[in-house]
């Protein structure tokens, strides 16, 4: 997602699509470690940067996670 996108959400949206990142980047893991399968690295990737982003946002706007 584009920062702008995310900028324009509510902080409950961000809330809930914060924990709907970390649920689905816990199980990419978890199917990585288990088939060894390399191939979806780029999909984590952008998973952990748009939840780092998010992180951000929330930290900016003074909202404890």
């Amino acid at each position: 997602m584009r920062i702008k996108e995310l900028r324009a959400m509510s902080v409950d949206a961000l809330k809930n699509m914060l924990q709907q990142l970390t649920l689905s980047l816990s199980i990419e893991k978890r199917k990585i470690a288990a088939t060894g399968v390399q191939s979806k690295k780029v999909k984590v990737r952008e998973m952990r940067r748009t939840r780092a982003q998010i992180l951000t946002l929330l930290k900016e706007k003074g909202v404890n996670y």
